[in-house]
């Protein structure tokens, strides 16, 4: 039971990687649950719950880094608090109209935006909007190096 339950976690990771990369699905999430799987298929002998909490905590590490990512890349290319707003607004609305592609330019939009609205200058407003793309895909890194860390240690451990 043990491989079945390696394989079907396997096909978690993947898919959350997946999800990381293209933001459809809940990448991190997916990676804990298969994980949990995991641990069914074996009645939890080599997993501790407090591994599944530990696993847990990173994975609100994960959506923090999703959350502050932007927000960090706004603020430092001189984003206003309308852009930040922007950004969140855009990510939202645009993931809503345009699917996946639309959490990418949509907070680059929202930013943009916002702070054209704020300033009423087209140049910084793109300057900002272009802060915010570069966080996203920062934290995109980031997320995906977290995710990986969280696949090896459940390996070390299970192995």
């Amino acid at each position: 039971m043990a491989i079945v339950g390696i394989i079907i976690a396997v096909v978690f990771f993947t898919v959350g990687i997946i999800g990381t990369i293209l933001p459809l699905l809940p990448g991190a999430p997916l990676i804990w649950l298969g994980m949990l799987i995991y641990g069914l298929f074996v009645k939890f002998d080599n997993l501790s719950w407090s591994f599944f909490v530990a696993q847990g905590l990173v994975v609100a590490l994960v959506f923090l880094i999703d959350y502050l990512a932007g927000v960090v890349g706004t603020k430092h290319y001189g984003g206003s608090k309308a852009a930040i707003w922007g950004s969140v607004l855009g990510g939202l609305i645009g993931t809503i109209l345009l699917g996946p592609f639309g959490l990418i330019i949509g907070p680059f939009i929202g930013a943009a935006a916002g702070e054209f609205y704020r300033k009423n200058d087209l140049e910084q407003a793109i300057h900002v909007g272009i802060g915010t793309l570069i966080g996203f895909l920062g934290g995109t890194v980031l997320k995906l190096a977290v995710e990986v860390l969280m696949i090896v240690w459940f390996f070390i451990t299970v192995f």
